[in-house]
Order: structure tokens, then C-alpha cells, then sequence
């Protein structure tokens, strides 16, 4: 993209005193024209920058702007690195890899030794989302919409959305993008998407940014309270925070917080088995009761059937 080979094109320009537009077209694999316009863009923004034709002409920034060789340092460049890396677990490319090459053209030592650092941003079904990752990314790009299946809590939707942004939040990747049927901008769930096609183009709107707050994608309208045994902590920590319950006096925790929706409770609840005891809403244990006695009369009828 253009704004990637501009951060490349000068962080080149602050490692040498001087290089030629061919060289930085060789590099980035464009026209002399395209570096030209990318040179022109720079000066626009404040770069002070300098041609100079002959022999020994070519491109420099101007003396006295440049305080050092590098524009960053080595723990800077490993940082960028782990993170471009980690895009190309989900791309199922390595063209990220290859742009950190190119930014990092003529100190490659930078580059030397592994990073600490290792981000897997893919997922169990990494076989299906690369490739919807890779249309929507297309898509993005090449300003047109994507259509899909959409499988939601509440049903099954043919959904058509202009997408803006690829977003990864709470462990899932999303496209953010304006709906055609709800006629507002939503958040979708890549994992929920089937069906994927890239569509017409669309004439870009002002795109506002995402309230990713869980107080605004979640709204917990059912607060609760439940006690679970001491060996589901764990559980606790990981899916609430370890601030999100208490210890009572007989070893049990106590765990108050809230909910989207009251199925939502009831099957969490249930996922613990007997180690867990809903206290509140009181009126849901009863929902809890009826689950568990669906369940029991499934198996049940399972096991006569097989008899």
C-alpha cells in the first residue's frame, strides 16, 4: 500500500545520505513515476527532502534534518517485526514479513537473532478464516462490498456490508463496515460468516470508529450472582477477571456480574455441572431446572433407542 512504501521509502532515505529513484523503484517493485509521486507526497507533508541531478544525483534529506542514521532502534525494529509476523500468521502469507525487509533495507542487522516474542493471531479454524481474512482485506483495499451468510444468537441473515476495518478483539477477528440492511455501520464476527463473495464497488462514506468498550457491545441487562466450587478458580480468572469474585468463609467463590441475555446465564451456569449454584435473578434457577431436564430425558430416550 501507499502509505507502507512511504514509511519505507523514508526510513531508507534517514539510513543513507543519498539514493537514486530507480534503486527505491527496484525495492518496492514500482515505476520511477510511482517513487516520484511517493517523493512528491513527502515534501507535501513536511519532509524536507532533495533531489539533485548528474552523476552523483539522486534523493537525500536535507542536512540538518537527518540526527541519525536509523529511525529506529534495534529493540524498535525487533518490536515491529514480531507484530508484522504476527499478521502473517493470519494472511497465510509472509508479505509482512517482506515489508519489514524492505523497511529495514540496508541494516539488516537490526534483524538479527529471534524475537522472545511470538503472537499467533489465527485461530482453531485457521483453515476457514485465512481465506475470509484475505477477500475482506481485498475487499477493503479494493473498496468493494462483501455479501455473506451471517449466523447470529438470533438467527440467520443474508447480510451485504461496504467493509472499512479488520479488527481483532476478544480473541476473534471482525469486520467493521456499513450494513445495507440495517443501514448503519455494524461489527461482524468473521468465524459466523459462510458463503463469502466480493461484490460491486461502493462509493467510500465517512467512516466512524468502532466503540469497542464491552460496556457498548455488551450490555450486561442481567446482573447475577452465583457460588462455585474451588476448583472452577480458574475458570473464574480466565473468563471474569480475578477481581470479578470473592472467597467465602466455607471456600466457595462468589462471583457478581452480569449478562447479555438470560439463555446466556442459564447454559453458562449449567457448564459447570454441580459445581456452580445460581443465587440471582432467583427466578431463573427454575430455567435451569427445565434445562437440565431436557437434557437428562435426551439421553435418556438415546439410551432406550440403542437398547
Amino acid at each position: 500500500m501507499k502509505i507502507d512504501r512511504m514509511i519505507g521509502i523514508l526510513s531508507i532515505l534517514l539510513q543513507h545520505k543519498k539514493v537514486t529513484a530507480p534503486y527505491l523503484a527496484e525495492i518496492f517493485e514500482v515505476s520511477r513515476r510511482t517513487i516520484n509521486r511517493d517523493i512528491e507526497t513527502l515534501c507535501q507533508a513536511g519532509i524536507p527532502l532533495m533531489t539533485t541531478q548528474g552523476q552523483n544525483g539522486g534523493i537525500s534529506i536535507m542536512e540538518g534534518y537527518k540526527i541519525d542514521h536509523t529511525l529506529l532502534t534495534s529493540a524498535e525494529m525487533q518490536s515491529i517485526l514480531t507484530g508484522l509476523r504476527s499478521l502473517d500468521t493470519i494472511s497465510g502469507t509472509n508479505r509482512y514479513a517482506q515489508l519489514m525487509e524492505k523497511l529495514s533495507a540496508g541494516s539488516r542487522n537490526l534483524l538479527a537473532g529471534d524475537s522472545h516474542i511470538l503472537i499467533d493471531l489465527s485461530s482453531w479454524s485457521k483453515e476457514t478464516l485465512t481465506p475470509k481474512f484475505e477477500q475482506i482485506h481485498q475487499a477493503i483495499e479494493g473498496e468493494k462490498e462483501v455479501s455473506f451468510s451471517y449466523f447470529a444468537p438470533q438467527k440467520e441473515s443474508q447480510r451485504t456490508v461496504e467493509p472499512y476495518f479488520l479488527i481483532f478483539q476478544w480473541s476473534s477477528w471482525y469486520v467493521w463496515g456499513w450494513c445495507t440492511l440495517r443501514r448503519d455501520f455494524r461489527l461482524f464476527k468473521l468465524n459466523r460468516m459462510t458463503d463469502l463473495r466480493i461484490g460491486k464497488s461502493f462509493a467510500r462514506r465517512p467512516v466512524p470508529m468502532p466503540d469497542l468498550s464491552q460496556k457498548k457491545i455488551f450490555s450486561y441487562g442481567y446482573p447475577i450472582k452465583a457460588v462455585f466450587d474451588p476448583k472452577h478458580k480458574w475458570r473464574l480468572i480466565e473468563e471474569c477477571g480475578a477481581d470479578s469474585f470473592t472467597q467465602l468463609p466455607d471456600g466457595r467463590l462468589l462471583l457478581t456480574s452480569g449478562f447479555p441475555d438470560a439463555e446466556s446465564i442459564v447454559r453458562w451456569i449449567v457448564s459447570f455441572g454441580s459445581g456452580a449454584e445460581l443465587l440471582e435473578p432467583a427466578k431463573l434457577r427454575q430455567n435451569i431446572v427445565t434445562l437440565i431436564e431436557e437434557i437428562r430425558n435426551m439421553y435418556s430416550d438415546s439410551h432406550d433407542k440403542t437398547s
